[in-house]
């Protein structure tokens, strides 16, 4: 009978599918919301170092508050700009009216980001891929849309042409552009109302915003995200980028 031979090379192949499969896993801290891979894992406390990426969105749209992977769900959600303890505390974990409520913003985040019934169709599939969701259930009136929508009332808010600025957008309808009410249209909120906003609402710098990537632009400029800025004074009505269409309040 002969003996068996030990092969490295298979032994090293296996090794690296391991290495592999590891390094897609990604993981919380659950005080700070951090993420990281599993390689940064501590191995006492099993959570992510202080270092990583903290209150990370990837993969989320901002405005229906849902993600295509958990862990980025748990961690957009412990936001505090996006997620106030005094709204979630008083959600109950289940329908019934016996159930209790979460007994933290993180246990809200954990609890919330988990696959529902919300976000499956025909009891079988998934709705799509961003199917962890962080919102308050439904019962808000959405005021601050409708104040929005109150501030724009009488203004025609048009989609532009690709590299098109919102000071030709609005003349090509006889109109002229309303810098004033560009803050109002630079919310992810109302963006999506107007726009697609395909996978994210993401925060930008440019003079084109608010604005949509378009579907044929370059892989690193997000094809198909809507994009704000978080610096006021850069909004204007001239500005226009060759990727992007803009969201322009015409009068």
């Amino acid at each position: 009978m002969r003996k068996a031979s030990s092969n490295p090379c298979c032994g090293l192949f296996l090794l690296l599918l391991v290495l592999q499969f590891i390094s897609r896993i990604s993981a919380i801290r659950k005080d700070p919301g951090h993420v990281c891979d599993a390689f940064s894992l501590d191995p006492l406390s099993h959570c992510c170092p202080e270092t990583g990426e903290r209150f990370s969105c990837y993969g989320c749209n901002l405005f229906s508050r849902c993600c295509n992977s958990y862990e980025s769900c748990v961690s957009c959600c412990l936001d505090p700009s996006r997620t106030h303890e005094d709204e979630v505390m008083n959600v109950k974990i289940a329908k019934p009216s016996t159930a209790g409520t979460y007994a933290s913003v993180f246990d809200f985040c954990a609890g919330r980001c988990r696959h529902s019934s919300e976000s499956v169709v025909h009891e079988n599939a998934y709705i799509s891929e961003f199917h962890h969701c962080f919102s308050v259930p439904s019962n808000s009136s959405g005021a601050s849309d409708k104040l929005a929508e109150a501030h724009l009332a009488g203004i025609n808010v048009i989609v532009g042409r690709q590299g098109e600025p919102c000071d030709s957008v609005c003349k090509s309808v006889g109109q002229s552009c309303v810098p004033s009410k560009l803050s109002l249209l630079n919310q992810c909120e109302i963006m999506q109302k107007y726009m697609s906003c395909k996978g994210a609402c993401l925060a930008s710098d440019g003079a084109d915003q608010p604005a949509e990537v378009a579907e044929d632009a370059p892989r690193h400029l997000n094809p198909g995200a809507c994009l704000y800025t978080q610096t006021q004074s850069l909004l204007s009505c001239d500005g226009s980028h060759r990727h992007t269409r803009r969201l322009c309040p015409c009068a």
